[in-house]
This record gives structure tokens, C-alpha cells and sequence, in this order.
């Protein structure tokens, strides 16, 4: 039987955690006396506007790492978690926007397989056969197939795919995956950037930066270095405690370093408060967030929370001088392609 394909991350970071330290973490949570009572609120969804619209860039949260971002004519989806429990922990709040008020779903974009990002059942009610079709790190398409997803495609990182006007690029975070105990790392992890598609001039949409799920690392500046990037989806929670997350996922004080990386224009937080996945609250990621930006001289503007279901219109911008070549479709960083045998 022919070995299987482990993913790794930029400079083979390891996320591993013994035993031990996984039961001192549940030891040091059950100390721990934490204020809940902070609950991101929800607005009520634009759904006429989001059905009709097919010209304007929108991005509404639905929650966690969820969103609805529409973007020239297509409506895609990131990680679709619509589930009111994960695991043990229930939902803290209701998602964004009812999964059957959602207008038809051109594409979905799965960053990686953790349960909090892909939720087959979610999937499945957003998908459909003939119309819908769904990004996935590589590794990760067989798994879709058997499940009954047959309009899938993989993606490595730095590859480009064009689906109707949009050019969706897939780049590496700093995560790790697991669905089963048999299956760590064998599909990898990433983020996306969406970028338009169109050689006319005139206004072009934002770029969009899409993060997924991250610990700091390096390839937040190399990223930057790749794109010009309007807007960045950050995490910001599930951090705590820092000694036992900080390889897999970003403090609010590294996702807004991150947001420097990248040179992005706005950041939009994310992946907090809607779930408990570590010991840290949204209260506290968000003080945190705000302490830091006051700390560097960063604008108020340039950051935008967002409420659940809130709709967020961006609009599209003056034509910009010739940048430099961007990388091919297929092109590789051979230090940054995390492959290992």
C-alpha cells in the first residue's frame, strides 16, 4: 500500500502537543473563571439586496470563519460552519444569515478539513451539482468525491484558478489538520486571495485576502510581497493559552502584525465568539485588538468589526501603475511548499 502524503508548514513548524500537554491545558481550563456574557450581536441580513446583487464587492459574516462574499457576479462561500454545536461546545450566538435564506452558492472555499471550518452538512445544503463548485487544499479532493462533491478541485500553494471573472489564489498559513485519528496532515492548509479577473480599465473590485485559520509565521510578509491586498479576513481568537496554541492559531496582537505583513488596507476580524475552542472570550480578543492598535498609531478605520449577518460593501477602485509579474499559476516556492513523504 503506497505511504500517504503528510503536509507540513513553511520551515517544518511543528503544531504537535503530547498528551501531557493537552491535560495540563484542561487542568489550567478548569481553574480558570471566564465572563461569557459579551456575545457578538447580530443584525438583521440585507437578503433582498444579497439576492439581487451581482455587481457590488460584499462581504457579510455569518459567523466564526464563514462568510458570504460576493464578487464579480459570483457569491462564495468560506468554510460553511452553519452546525450549533461543535463537539461538546455549543454555538454562542445564531448564524449571520439562515443557511436557507443564502442566494445560490457559485463557490465554496474550504481553507482546511478541521470540523470548525468544514461542515459536510453545511456543505451540502449549499451545494449544488451542476452550478456550485468547491476549493480545497490538496490532498483533500478524494475525500469530497467519496462524500458525494464531484465539481471539486484541489489546490496547492500559490496555485491560481480563474472561475468566471475571479482569480482565486490559494497561499500558505501556519495550521495543521486532522478529521480522524488516522489522517493528521494528509491534506494541507491555506488561505485564499481573490482578485479580478478583468484586463479592462476602469474600477476594479478589491483585492481580497481570506486567512483561513493561522499561527504567525513568515508567510504573511511573502504574501504581501505577492499581492496587492485590499482587504484581510485575520483570525483573532482561540489563542488561549498562548504556550499551547501559539503555533496554530494568532493572538490579536500577531493577527494585526499580520495585517501589517500583508499591507493590506482593512482588516476585518474574524474567527472569534462564535464558538468556544480555547479559553480566551471575543471580549478579550477584541480588548486586546484595540489596546494594540492604539500601541502602534493604527487608524480606527482600518479596522472594521463587524456584527454577524452585518453586510459590509466595498467599493471598487481607480485602475493602479503596472505592479510587478505575478507568480505563475502553478508556481512553487520550493521552501514553502510543506510537502512531505
Amino acid at each position: 500500500m503506497p505511504r500517504r502524503t503528510r503536509y507540513n508548514n513553511i520551515d517544518n513548524v511543528s503544531t504537535d502537543k503530547t498528551l501531557k500537554q493537552f491535560r495540563q491545558w484542561r487542568e489550567e481550563r478548569r481553574r480558570k473563571k471566564k465572563d461569557y456574557s459579551y456575545v457578538i450581536p447580530n443584525k438583521p441580513p440585507q437578503l433582498d439586496y444579497l439576492h439581487q446583487n451581482r455587481v457590488e464587492t460584499t462581504m457579510t459574516w455569518i459567523g466564526h470563519s464563514t462568510f458570504l462574499i460576493q464578487y464579480q457576479g459570483l457569491n462564495i462561500v468560506t468554510d460553511p460552519v452553519w452546525a450549533m454545536r461543535m463537539g461538546f461546545q455549543r454555538r454562542l450566538c445564531q448564524p449571520g444569515i439562515p443557511i436557507d435564506k443564502l442566494p445560490p452558492i457559485d463557490v465554496i472555499l474550504i481553507s482546511h478539513s478541521h470540523y470548525d471550518h468544514m461542515h459536510l452538512a453545511s456543505i451540502r445544503r449549499l451545494y449544488d451539482r451542476d452550478t456550485t463548485t468547491i476549493l480545497v487544499p490538496v490532498g483533500l479532493g478524494r475525500k469530497m468525491q467519496r462524500k458525494g462533491f464531484h465539481r471539486v478541485q484541489e489546490m496547492s500553494w500559490w496555485e491560481r484558478v480563474r472561475i468566471g471573472a475571479v482569480d482565486i489564489s490559494f497561499v500558505p498559513t501556519q495550521h495543521w489538520t486532522r478529521r480522524t485519528p488516522f489522517d493528521t496532515n494528509t491534506s494541507h492548509w491555506g488561505g485564499y486571495v481573490l482578485e479580478s479577473a478583468s484586463s479592462q480599465g476602469g474600477a476594479k473590485p478589491p483585492v481580497i485576502y481570506f486567512a483561513g485559520d493561522s499561527g504567525y509565521f513568515r508567510g504573511f510578509a511573502e504574501i504581501g510581497s505577492r499581492f496587492d491586498i485590499d482587504a484581510a479576513l485575520l483570525p483573532i481568537g482561540a489563542y488561549e493559552p498562548e504556550w499551547f496554541m501559539t503555533s496554530q492559531h494568532t493572538t490579536p496582537e500577531e493577527a494585526l502584525q499580520a495585517f501589517i505583513d500583508v499591507n493590506a488596507k482593512l482588516m476585518i476580524p474574524m474567527h472569534y465568539g462564535t464558538f468556544r475552542l480555547a479559553d480566551d472570550t471575543a471580549r478579550e480578543a477584541l480588548d486586546r485588538l484595540e489596546a494594540d492598535r492604539q500601541r502602534r498609531g493604527i487608524s480606527e478605520d482600518m479596522i472594521r468589526l463587524l456584527h454577524h449577518g452585518e453586510t459590509l460593501r466595498l467599493p471598487h477602485l481607480p485602475p493602479q501603475p503596472p505592479a510587478a509579474v505575478p507568480p505563475q499559476e502553478t508556481e512553487r516556492i520550493p521552501q514553502l511548499s510543506g510537502r512531505t513523504h
